[in-house]
């Protein structure tokens, strides 16, 4: 078989063939997709230039906590692929989650349109148009943007995240992990970045400076760099994604009335210039989801499914300690019924010991107009073995909405690799608008909860009241009357932190979780 021969083309579609006509070669991928189970259907296998309506491919629900790679250059499709799965996931029940960076994804809450150019490619693929919405809650951190506040306090974010959005180098991670570590020993709390300011303002001045032999190692330079690189932070107005109250990830797991699983879409296009701020919170919310979720029973569908495009954000320099808390939160997740998709350009963009995690794969089409772009094709390439197509060839010919596919099969096992022409999205392809948006968030039950900034008595305020109280002591010594200022930093040493629930996190992240 000659590549010309294997190398589908976008004009010559054959709606109907069935399987019975296909050559071997062609009969062995489409039985390899012939699955027992409920399945999300992605689209028709190409083949020899035709487009085979009858064989289809597509990825077993109870794979789907095996997690995926949706990749492709920009402009196609690899959104739409996102899109398309999400409608069917919800469709079958189950929850979704999808970080909208560009702000186009509010539309899989509205009908898509149909014309006669969607009706001829859903022709080609067997695919009825029936234009269809989802239900969908939309989110935006700390309410910057159209959708629900989503914050975390501080010392649940912790100090291996909040090192990557303050860009440490892991020295400077590792003191940070002494200062949370102390304020945890401490008890003190630290909802917003003001706390966090606070404490390690304390451990700087005069009168806490003693406090540091109790810091680990912890030195007054390293302390007071931190709180440097935390001031300009929280002056760019990052502080309002940081408090309470605290954003409960189990709201990401609930259905509609009609039994279809409930898309939560995050907004992200006001914060699309802090990519380090909104992804380190993607992993922010899986890492709190493996600390509250049971060990799935057994294999079946999916609790809920993490689609985050723009995936390479979360990886761009991103230290070893992190990475290899990315990669155990994946392991742990999956056998707790949660599957994460990362959306990206390539699969360079996601570090081995990740991709080596990602059992289904989503290829779109690669661009070669530079040499890294020509070193990333062939890179890519070789990821899909005994593939029966030249895919350095294929993937820079590859239409919109069409891509290479290989996932884990019902078996475990995996599938051959395939090519296929992708249903188009039956809900709206892209935003919804602001009004619409505000209308639903405003209807949300979820949003009296989370709408308004809440104020607790945490570091700062117990910090500020024992300098209250040290500075009033300090006037009683002559008198004999009051407490002496090293007593007043005892007394917090003696109150209690949080006790329970933080062993996963604290493995992962070096943080304290409490148990809902």
């Amino acid at each position: 078989m000659s590549n010309s021969e294997t190398v589908p083309s976008a004009t010559t579609c054959e709606p109907g063939t069935g399987a019975y006509a296909l050559p071997r070669e062609a009969l062995e991928i489409a039985s390899g997709y012939a699955f027992r189970g409920p399945a999300i259907d992605l689209g028709a296998l190409l083949w020899d230039g035709r487009c085979l309506s009858d064989a289809r491919v597509g990825v077993p629900l109870s794979v789907l906590s095996r997690h995926g790679l949706v990749a492709g250059a920009h402009g196609t499709g690899r959104t739409r692929t996102l899109q398309l799965m999400a409608e069917q996931l919800s469709a079958q029940g189950v929850p979704v989650f999808l970080a909208d960076v560009k702000g186009d994804l509010s539309g899989i809450s509205a009908p898509g349109p149909v014309d006669d150019k969607a009706r001829q490619r859903a022709g080609t693929i067997s695919q009825e148009c029936e234009p269809t919405g989802y239900p969908a809650e939309f989110y935006a951190l700390g309410g910057v943007g159209c959708g629900i506040p989503v914050r975390a306090t501080v010392t649940s974010f912790g100090p291996v995240l909040l090192a990557k959005v303050l860009r440490l180098d892991p020295a400077r991670e590792q003191d940070l992990c002494r200062i949370f570590h102390y304020a945890d020993c401490k008890g003190l709390e630290l909802d917003g970045l003001r706390d966090l300011r606070a404490v390690i303002a304390f451990l700087t001045s005069r009168e806490g400076r003693s406090e540091l032999e109790t810091a680990d190692g912890l030195s007054a330079g390293s302390a007071e760099a931190i709180l440097r690189e935390l001031t300009a932070l929280e002056e760019e107005g990052t502080g309002r994604f940081f408090g309470g109250p605290e954003f409960d990830t189990w709201d990401l797991m609930r259905t509609a009335q009609d039994g279809r699983g409930t898309v939560s879409v995050l907004e992200l296009a006001e914060v699309r210039d802090r990519p380090l701020l909104f992804s380190t919170f993607m992993m922010y919310l899986l890492a709190d989801l493996c600390h509250d979720l049971p060990e799935a029973s057994a294999a079946g569908r999916p609790k809920l499914v993490f689609f985050l495009d723009e995936a390479h954000l979360l990886f761009d320099d991103a230290s070893e300690v992190f990475l290899e808390s990315v990669t155990e939160v994946l392991r742990l997740i999956r056998s707790k019924g949660v599957g994460v998709f990362f959306v990206t350009g390539t699969a360079r963009d996601v570090p081995g010991d990740v991709l080596d995690q990602l059992g289904n794969r989503v290829q779109h089409a690669l661009l070669t107009d530079t040499l890294e772009d020509q070193k990333a094709l062939v890179a890519t390439a070789r990821t899909f073995p005994d593939a029966s197509y030249d895919l350095e060839r294929l993937l820079t010919r590859l239409d919109k909405g069409e891509a290479v596919v290989r996932v884990v099969d019902e078996r475990g096992g995996r599938t051959p690799v395939a090519v296929a022409r992708l249903r188009a999205p039956e809900s709206l392809m892209c935003s919804v608008g602001p009004e619409i948006m505000g209308r639903a968030v405003t209807a949300s039950p979820l949003f009296g909860r989370y709408a308004q900034l809440t104020d607790r008595e945490a570091a700062y305020e117990r910090i500020a009241t024992g300098r209250q109280e040290d500075a009033y002591a300090a006037e009683s010594v002559e008198t004999g009357e009051g407490l002496a200022g090293s007593e007043i930093y005892q007394s917090l040493a003696r109150s209690p932190g949080k006790q329970v629930g933080r062993e996963i996190t604290r493995l992962l992240f070096g943080t304290a979780r409490r148990r809902r």
